[in-house]
């Protein structure tokens, strides 16, 4: 196991908010965590018929542990702006479909080749790799199904849907996550600068992030002012995640992340500390989450859960 020499964010517990204590940012990811997986597992279709192996592959990845961070970032954005987070949960569920799906196809050994996700076998090792980008491909169109369903469109308004859809699908697509994932390929093993590191992650992580939480705003019928902030926000706390994961990879335990540490520079993979140092990039993640929590200085105790995220997302330990 290795020692965590991770340094206390003093600077930004300083910054807390007095009315902070009255929300445990524990109770609060656990309780939402709870409220998604229940409703992704009445979305989902049961394993049966001919599409058994299929759905029972989505199944298997869909419900490996993962924090459900993002739908949980798009209905506290709902809240922050005063709407209502059962109204948002078809799209923050789609939302993991989408994170899900692209976690399958980078396991891949076309692409990182890895055996453990989340402490589990990867997908393709279970289910071979023919079925494991079969179960990629069928989560990721489940997502914008989920985006249409009555649930969602009874309640909210077509517009504001369409401006959703459109917005998630540039954050997941070559103008976002993949374009990240495929500038992150192509890097491997190269010399490159900071600003090219940043527009990966920026891409790969840091645009669904930022979606997910706007998504929320939106659908929570927020103000634009209230929505640029939070896109604001969720840009920031989005590079600050993936940070956070590079640096998790070198100090973390593997135990408790559930994979192999140490596997981007195995991979010879572009990283923040690879490029600037660890000390820099701790830096760098405590200066975005100080930055990301300063812009909600307008809202009120309805944002109080993303002020938290934000911290959260440096001090996790997988």
């Amino acid at each position: 196991m290795k020692e965590n020499t991770r340094r206390p964010l003093s600077s930004l517990r300083k910054k807390k908010m007095v009315n902070e204590s009255a929300l445990d940012i524990k109770a609060y990811l656990t309780e939402k965590k709870r409220i998604v997986d229940s409703a992704l597992k009445s979305y989902l279709p049961k394993p049966e018929g001919l599409t058994s192996d299929l759905i029972s592959a989505m199944e298997y990845s869909l419900f490996a542990g993962g924090k459900r961070l993002r739908p949980i970032l798009c209905m506290a954005g709902a809240e922050a702006v005063g709407g209502n987070k059962t109204d948002v949960l078809p799209v923050a569920c789609a939302l993991e479909l989408i994170h899900t799906y692209s976690l399958i196809h980078d396991d891949l050994p076309v692409m990182d080749d890895d055996d453990l996700r989340r402490g589990k076998s990867t997908s393709h090792k279970v289910f071979g790799e023919a079925l494991a980008i079969l179960a990629g491909d069928s989560l990721l169109t489940e997502a914008f199904n989920l985006m249409t369903v009555p649930e969602l469109t009874e309640r909210i308004s077509s517009q504001l849907i369409l401006r959703v859809i459109g917005l998630i699908a540039h954050a997941a697509g070559h103008r976002g996550m993949v374009g990240g994932q495929a500038v992150d390929i192509q890097s491997e093993g190269k010399t490159v600068g900071a600003a090219s590191v940043q527009f990966i992650h920026n891409h790969k992580t840091g645009a669904l992030i930022a979606a997910s939480v706007a998504s929320g705003a939106i659908l929570g019928g927020g103000k634009e002012s209230e929505i640029q902030t939070i896109i604001s926000y969720g840009q920031k706390i989005g590079l600050a995640f993936q940070i956070a994961d590079d640096i998790l990879d070198i100090e973390g335990d593997s135990g408790t992340m559930g994979k192999r540490d140490g596997g981007d520079e195995q991979k010879r993979k572009i990283t923040y500390p690879s490029a600037v140092g660890l000390k820099k990039s701790r830096e760098i993640q405590s200066e975005l989450i100080e930055a990301a929590i300063n812009t909600l200085h307008t809202f009120g105790n309805r944002a109080e859960p993303l002020r938290q995220i934000a911290r959260y997302v440096i001090e996790r330990k997988k």
